[in-house]
């Protein structure tokens, strides 16, 4: 494996102890489901974004899911998203019962091409999904004009954009609600699988609460209506209670190694040349992922491996083109811009804790088999 891949062992060595101070925090304390640190990380990150409602569930695939539950999503129900994302964003669309409706993506920063959601919207069409991708957010204004316009509800997918901002206002405060995943990876990322959704809206917060306890409210072991075993975890709640304080220095790690990126590579951009990415006018880039685009991908990623450097594309094949999504009937080309990113981008490493030296040596490999296409 590539010395260059990301791996939580340089972050857990920066920060073992408080790590293990959180694990041992929760198993003193006697109280192991919905417990404490579950009920200060949900009022910590609805704070965070100046929010009412935070509610803690097992992962951020269920996250989307059972926000769009919350707002009223189900059987014979559309919601419109983008196919440039990770498989999961549809998935929990489709355990929601309802059908994804994909519009394209915009060439210049990948994200939802809202000029185009008007023309998807039909009389089944419930919610508008927006994937703020890569680590910066869509263009929010026309989304919530026309949600306002049909009377849609909006669910942000915020599982790479932790701390973005969009206007000066955080990812995950413009919609009706927004699901975030902190998978490992992610800016601000556990020790395993959770997720959680934030929201202003009571009702919503209260249908997320019932929702991920069985369907049970008030009275445990009565069950409202059918809903979910999609709890939090008391151990990742902590972990996260004591990484949501670090999460704005993340983000500065984060943009700091993208500047050390653009001063190293911009020489290299250009037609037919790589594409750095392109913050869009408006918002606070966080660099979830550092995504590049260029012609000869495959080529450039092959040659790459020779030097030990193993980089991941995000994503290869996007999701109206899976055979598990074929019943929605998409064809090829039905998504030009999509289709022809699939075939170009890739990510460059990108985490707080990788050091100089390593980004050196991925910047002096990938200038040597550029020069040499």
């Amino acid at each position: 494996m590539s010395t260059y891949v990301w791996s939580y062992l340089a972050e857990y060595e920066n920060e073992r102890e408080d790590i293990l101070d959180a694990v041992d925090t929760v198993f003193r304390s006697g109280q192991l489901i919905l417990g404490p640190s579950v009920a200060g990380f949900e009022e910590e990150f609805a704070a965070y974004h100046g929010l009412r409602h935070g509610v803690g569930v097992d992962n951020g695939t269920n996250a989307v899911k059972l926000g769009l539950e919350a707002l009223g999503v189900g059987p014979g129900d559309e919601v419109i998203t983008v196919s440039n994302t990770a498989a999961p964003t549809v998935i929990a669309i489709d355990g929601a019962g309802a059908k994804p409706v994909f519009v394209d993506v915009r060439e210049e920063d990948f994200l939802i091409d809202t000029a185009q959601v008007a023309a998807a919207i039909t009389p089944r069409t419930k919610a508008l999904l927006p994937v703020h991708l890569y680590g910066q957010c869509v263009d929010f204004a026309p989304l919530r004009a026309l949600a306002d316009e049909h009377g849609l509800k909006i669910l942000e997918d915020c599982a790479q954009s932790h701390g973005a901002r969009h206007h000066g206002r955080l990812a995950g405060t413009l919609g009706d609600a927004a699901a975030f995943s902190f998978y490992p990876t992610k800016v601000l990322g556990a020790y395993g699988d959770a997720g959680a959704v934030v929201t202003s809206d009571d009702e919503i917060d209260q249908n997320l609460r019932r929702l991920r306890y069985y369907g049970m409210e008030k009275v445990y072991y009565v069950v409202q209506t059918p809903g979910h075993n999609s709890r939090l975890d008391e151990v990742q709640a902590e972990i996260l209670r004591r990484k949501l304080r670090r999460l704005d220095a993340y983000i500065a790690g984060r943009q700091a190694v993208a500047r050390r990126y653009e001063e190293a590579l911009g020489d290299l951009t250009g037609p037919g040349g790589l594409l750095l990415p392109s913050t869009t006018p408006g918002n606070e880039h966080v660099y979830y992922v550092y995504v590049v685009r260029h012609p000869e991908r495959d080529r450039i990623i092959e040659r790459l491996r020779s030097y030990g450097i193993a980089l991941n594309i995000s994503y290869p094949w996007p999701v109206h083109t899976m055979t598990g999504f074929s019943h929605l009937g998409y064809q090829a080309g039905s998504l030009p811009v999509t289709e022809r990113l699939a075939k170009e981008i890739f990510s460059l490493p990108m985490y707080p804790a990788l050091s100089e030296e390593l980004q050196d040596k991925v910047i002096a490999a990938l200038r040597e088999v550029l020069s040499t296409l």
